[in-house]
């Protein structure tokens, strides 16, 4: 089999020799990028530093606060209000569950920030940290997470519910078939024949300003929540589903289970800005504030929203709303009048900003997958031509969206959608935040201590029980047994689908870097490639017969670049390593 270990201690490229670390078979690498922000260290194997960002440093704080939110605020509030009290039972736990979001939210949210402080310089966020946690084996967790961003990266449920709202706004109940049309005619739009794919800049003021009114809409329904509330309108008793609310409280772990997921499901989108981190100015400096900001707005909103539809509409009819809830507050307060249908239309722009803020964020990640080598021609996958942005991505995005909106059954596509993504998303949430205790274990080894940002264990402790909570939970049968859930098959499928990925990532990797070289007499060895736009560096994996071995290892360095092409590579000390062992020897 591969041995996937390094042969000889080699140099890094452009860099003095002070500037590596070894800690065992790991090396890691000092690295700068162009957004101000401080040096890192990063493990060898993962994709290289981009000293120059080839998207600019366009993102300001401004932005970072609009790209959370615009995430965030997208379609669960007005979609999952229905599903999550109907796990629960009661409106009083119900409002409970959308407060416990924000404390899951706000501690995974400084596992990111610590983690980002670590890699100021990288884009793509939960792929390059867990690139680094878990550098060993070689290229094994980049090329799981890899595959599984690929196959997973759509937003089809958003554009579901953006088609429901907008049928909403014009007063058609559609077929399942028209639904299915109108989903694909938005992501279409939206990728195709906006700004998203021709200009970084426009895309980002896109963002900003859908995100405003956004902001502007959940204040609204609040507002109007709050007069209903006061009996100054036409809803008769807006007090009655705050009288004992916590009846019904529903006590089988799978509608608790299947509640906590759809929470997190309406909070996701709180680390998106961390995604652009590369894009920039001193992000850890500005990520500390804004993301916080833009979390807290959010959840003030959500609570405030959900009071305003349990003001309004009857517990049984929210409970029964499926992805409408907010359609049903609309013509609860507004009857249905043009108000109630403009109201609609503002939801369906929320989630038309949601789908570009997602887009934005998910391109990044997509594109650092490209760049570690994992997935087949990394060149595409990392070039910014000829727009300036990564347009591969984008039609990716674009081609399985279009699929997941047409294949599923219309009748369980929402919820399934949701939950298949969401699954294996929470293995890696969970692999993400263990893996912040071994980046420490390793820094604190290597003598680094350049942090800008310091997680309270409690936080770590805290998400990683969450996270194996909504792993393990969803296993277990709802009341009505192996078809009772919020789907018409098997209650776990979503679960078994998203393990069964993950396995088909394992089988394809150890045939990839262990199996296949065995039998072919060679190894995998990346190598460093320089794009054409002279900013854009990629790791390509590449074949090298067990004969010529030798004279790669020899030839280039940890990085995978030639040591003949790199200034000053005649130099004496082109090899030698600061060596750690718990200490400097």
């Amino acid at each position: 089999m591969a041995n996937q270990s390094f042969q000889e201690p080699r140099a890094a490229s452009n860099i003095g020799v002070a500037d590596i670390k070894v800690d065992g078979a790991l090396e890691y690498v000092h690295e700068y990028g162009n957004n101000d922000s401080k040096p890192s260290y990063q493990e060898a194997s993962g994709a290289p530093v981009e000293n120059i960002s080839p998207l600019g440093i366009q993102v300001t704080w401004f932005t970072t606060i609009f790209l959370n939110i615009g995430q965030m605020i997208g379609t669960g509030v007005f979609s999952t209000p229905g599903s999550i009290l109907k796990g629960v039972g009661s409106v009083g736990l119900s409002l409970l569950f959308w407060a416990l979001g924000l404390v899951i939210a706000g501690s995974q949210l400084a596992v990111y920030t610590e983690l980002a402080s670590f890699f100021p310089n990288r884009s793509g966020a939960e792929v390059v940290y867990l690139e680094q946690a878990y550098p060993r084996p070689k290229y094994f967790l980049p090329t799981a997470f890899a595959f599984q961003s690929v196959l997973l990266s759509f937003s089809s449920s958003n554009c579901i519910v953006m088609a429901q709202y907008l049928f909403a706004a014009g007063g058609y109940t559609p077929s399942a078939w028209e639904l299915k049309g109108l989903a694909v005619g938005c992501m279409t739009f939206i990728t195709l024949l906006t700004v998203v794919i021709f200009s970084t800049k426009l895309s980002l003021r896109v963002s900003n300003g859908v995100g405003i009114i956004k902001v502007i809409t959940l204040i609204f329904i609040s507002i109007t929540g709050l007069v209903v509330l006061g009996g100054h309108t036409k809803v008769t008793d807006p007090h009655v589903n705050f009288q004992d609310s916590f009846a019904g409280t529903a006590a089988n772990g799978y509608g608790l289970s299947n509640a906590l997921v759809k929470i997190n499901f309406a909070y996701g989108g709180y680390t998106n800005a961390f995604n652009v981190v590369a894009e920039v100015n001193r992000p850890i400096r500005t990520l500390k504030r804004t993301a916080p900001a833009s979390l807290l707005v959010v959840a003030v909103l959500y609570m405030l929203c959900n009071i305003a539809y349990f003001a309004a509409v009857p517990k049984k009819s929210i409970a029964g709303s499926k992805e409408l809830v907010a359609s049903l507050f609309f013509t609860a307060v507004f009857g249905s009048q043009k108000s109630s249908r403009a109201l609609n239309f503002l939801i369906a722009l929320s989630a038309f900003g949601n789908i570009v803020s997602v887009i934005i964020g998910s391109s990044r990640v997509i594109r650092e997958c490209g760049r570690q080598g994992v997935l087949p021609w990394p060149r595409a996958w990392a070039s910014t031509r000829p727009f300036g942005t990564p347009l591969a991505a984008y039609i990716m995005k674009w081609g399985l969206t279009l699929l997941m909106i047409l294949a599923p059954p219309a009748g369980d596509a929402f919820n399934f959608i949701v939950d298949l993504q969401s699954y294996p998303s929470n293995v890696f949430q969970f692999a993400t935040t263990f893996g912040l205790l071994l980046i420490r274990r390793r820094r604190v080894r290597l003598g680094i201590n350049n942090s800008e940002f310091r997680t309270w264990n409690v936080a770590i402790l805290f998400s990683l029980a969450i996270n194996i909570f909504i792993l393990a939970m969803p296993w277990y049968p709802p009341p009505a047994g192996r078809f009772g859930g919020d789907v018409s098959f098997w209650y776990a499928t979503y679960c078994a689908v998203g393990l069964a990925i993950l396995g088909v990532c394992g089988i394809y990797y150890a045939f990839w870097i262990y199996i296949i070289p065995h039998f072919g007499k060679y190894e995998i060895r990346q190598e460093l490639v320089q794009l054409e736009d002279e900013t854009s560096k990629i790791h390509r994996l590449v074949k090298v017969p067990l004969a010529d071995l030798s004279a790669w290892d020899a030839e280039h360095d940890v990085l995978g670049q030639k040591i003949s092409d790199l200034p000053d590579s005649g130099s004496d000390d082109v090899g030698e390593r600061v060596k750690i062992s718990g200490k400097e020897e």
